[in-house]
């Protein structure tokens, strides 16, 4: 009689992508301070999501002691899977009607000078949540009205000119994330495509001269320097003003493996490189994520365009 094999569970689930150990200069700290819980008792009073604790963000304990939270909008669940994404994907719920004043009142509880509102991919959305954006930005300013407002934006993909919806309220920053290089966006960001992310950060300097335009990169998925190079001429052609550059952290074995860690020096090359080409802000280093010290970035952005002019 033929013996059934018995497969174990931990063979056969072991890890697709091992995650490396991260090096001496990438630390996350943590933190007691009465800030760090105030922050965390405003978010959760007001039933909000942030991408700090979605993503889960290495500075999420530097930020929220500083009372700096980056909120995200229209729920918690993406409609695409990118494969170096921590937040979940799915089926996401009805938009919430209140979520404007949450996050206005949320704000205005912070006492924050510079807030940064970002929202998972929505594209079940006939608009993408354009709209939704636009309501929050309003309520947002209305509420506080000495608050610099930056967004971090889908890309609209195959939605048409529904992106203009958000340049008609009063924002100050229009970020989008480039993510990576050309060549990796197919295993990397499926969903995206490189040149339509282009396009709508050159479109919206075109309509909009006075917002700060802002796009990120990760590196350590693979790209090459060379590549990099190209892809930081890309954003240049498209008029972007800020570029972030920071070390990818694979959050788990089922996400895009990395490659490998960037030293320090490696970063501070890429930011004399960048800076070479006539951004106005460059922001590289292994932990610089797109709103990682946004106030006081925002506060250099606006100093800097007046030495220009």
């Amino acid at each position: 009689m033929m013996k059934t094999k018995i497969r174990h569970p931990e063979k056969v689930n072991k890890p697709v992508n091992p995650i490396k150990k991260k090096p001496d200069w990438i630390r996350s700290k943590l933190s007691n301070s009465k800030e760090f819980f105030l922050t965390k008792t405003i978010v959760n009073q007001n039933n909000l999501v942030t991408v700090c604790q979605e993503a889960n963000c290495p500075n999420i304990t530097e930020c929220w002691s500083k009372r700096h939270a980056t909120f995200m909008i229209m729920g918690d669940t993406c409609t695409r899977a990118c494969a170096f994404c921590d937040v979940k994907t799915g089926k996401p719920e009805k938009l919430d009607p209140f979520e404007p004043y949450k996050i206005s009142n949320a704000v205005s509880k912070l006492d924050l000078k510079h807030v940064v509102i970002t929202s998972v991919d929505r594209d079940d959305l006939d608009d993408g949540g354009s709209n939704h954006f636009y309501e929050v930005i309003n309520a947002t300013r209305k509420k506080n009205p000495k608050t610099s407002i930056e967004v971090l934006t889908p890309d609209f993909l195959r939605k048409g000119d529904a992106y203009k919806k958000i340049l008609e309220a009063d924002l100050d920053v229009f970020n989008h994330n480039i993510e990576t290089v050309p060549r990796l966006y197919l295993k990397v960001r499926p969903g995206a495509r490189y040149f339509g992310s282009l396009e709508l950060l050159k479109n919206v300097k075109k309509i909009n001269k006075k917002v700060f335009t802002k796009s990120g990169l990760m590196v350590g998925l693979g790209e090459h320097k060379d590549e990099l190079i190209q892809v930081m001429d890309d954003l240049r052609s498209a008029d972007v003003d800020f570029i972030t550059i920071g070390q990818y952290l694979q959050p788990s074995p089922k996400h895009h493996p990395l490659n490998r860690y960037y030293h320090p020096d490696e970063f501070k090359e890429l930011e004399n490189i960048a800076k070479s080409k006539g951004f106005l802000l460059v922001s590289s280093s292994p932990l610089t994520r797109s709103s990682y010290h946004a106030d006081e970035d925002f506060a250099k952005l606006q100093q800097n365009r007046l030495k220009n002019n």
